[in-house]
């Protein structure tokens, strides 16, 4: 926020009030005052702690009430302080805070690279006035970035935004962005041949630093390399949809890369009526149904070792035989062999898709 904007309009305020008013930082600082003597000055030592503690609440202290800008977070940015400790030096105070808040607010959406990246993301900046505002901005298009999309889950707090601020604090090359109350993003720059066990370390470290701290559990999605700032959007989408795949197809991730969904991607976009459509084509009625808890978890640890009935059979620490049986019985109820691959193919896909319709009715029952 420019202090020259604040200060053209702290000298209107005095004009029509005739109180003495400014601004203070998050240090106590006076960044901009209608006595342009005192700008530069701290205020009382304590004051930044008084004002957080106040939660957005006018603060009395010194001869003057202060008020912290709307929109801070676990600490504020900017606070508002008027000459006086009377209830109309509070009124005025609250006004002041609301007035300079729209004019931050403004300034922002025009000359603030956060906000810039945010409504590219967003789709809320039309494609052909990227370059334009780019320019503006002096925002480099070239380097590649990648958005990871940090969506806390059960319980949040505002506080995760500072420490995601903290782990990446370089506001030239990353980007940290607050788009809900539960969705955090950020926008990292990187090497265009990145590898993606680095872009999952990064995730790790967010989610481990957040849990840590705050004790709230995160799932975050990674997009693929957006190779200039017009591809942000889509690497925000997919990091979207990792975190809707993962939920559906790797339950126990927390971490969920975009570009490894593989199978789970296309079936998540398939209409619902197609994939019923298959599950009545590839099994009989009540076939699927048939099979208990313990038929299915040998179908699956069957496919974790690559169809071969000797390692798995030696996982599942049953005898060869035993395990033929139960392939014998699954193709006598489904019709499918899942020794031979072009089954298993099938049948592997069904089991996915079977879990796709069960997570859209029970979105559908919420």
């Amino acid at each position: 926020m420019s202090n020259r904007l604040f200060q053209g309009v702290l000298l209107q305020i005095k004009e029509a009030t005739g109180r003495t008013v400014g601004v203070v930082d998050a240090d106590g600082e006076i960044i901009a005052c209608s006595d342009t003597l005192r700008v530069g000055k701290v205020v009382e030592d304590d004051i930044s702690s008084d004002i957080n503690d106040a939660g957005g609440r006018a603060l009395v202290s010194g001869g003057s009430t202060y008020c912290a800008l709307a929109n801070w977070g676990a600490t504020y940015e900017y606070a508002v302080f008027v000459e006086g400790e009377d209830r109309e030096g509070g009124e005025l105070c609250a006004l002041a805070a609301i007035t300079l808040g729209v004019a931050k607010t403004a300034y922002d959406e025009k000359h603030d690279k956060a906000t810039f990246i945010k409504n590219i993301i967003l789709d809320n900046i039309l494609p052909g006035d990227i370059h334009v505002r780019a320019r503006e901005l002096h925002v480099d298009e070239a380097p590649p970035h990648v958005v990871f999309l940090i969506r806390q889950v059960d319980k949040t707090d505002i506080a995760a935004l500072d420490i995601l601020h903290s782990l990446f604090p370089d506001k030239q090359h990353d980007v940290v962005l607050n788009l809900s109350e539960t969705d955090l993003a950020l926008v990292k720059e990187v090497r265009g041949n990145v590898d993606p066990l680095e872009l999952k370390k990064v995730a790790y470290a967010i989610e481990e630093t957040i849990n840590s701290e705050l004790y709230i559990k995160t799932v975050i999605g990674i997009g693929s390399v957006a190779e200039n700032v017009k591809e942000l959007a889509r690497s925000y989408k997919e990091a979207q949809i990792a975190i809707d795949v993962g939920k559906v197809f790797d339950t126990d991730k927390t971490v969920v890369s975009y570009e490894t969904l593989g199978l789970g991607r296309l079936i998540y976009q398939l209409p619902t009526t197609m994939c019923q459509m298959f599950m009545s084509e590839v099994f009989k009625k009540g076939s699927l149904e048939g099979l208990d808890q313990e038929t299915l978890f040998t179908i699956l640890k069957f496919f974790e070792n690559s169809l071969n009935v000797s390692e798995t059979s030696r996982k599942l620490f049953v005898h060869r035989n035993t395990l033929v049986y139960r392939l014998e019985k699954i193709k006598k109820i489904t019709g499918l062999d899942l020794r031979e691959f072009d089954h298993a193919i099938v049948f592997k896909v069904a089991l996915m898709v079977r879990r796709y319709l069960t997570a859209r009715e029970e979105e559908m029952k919420n």
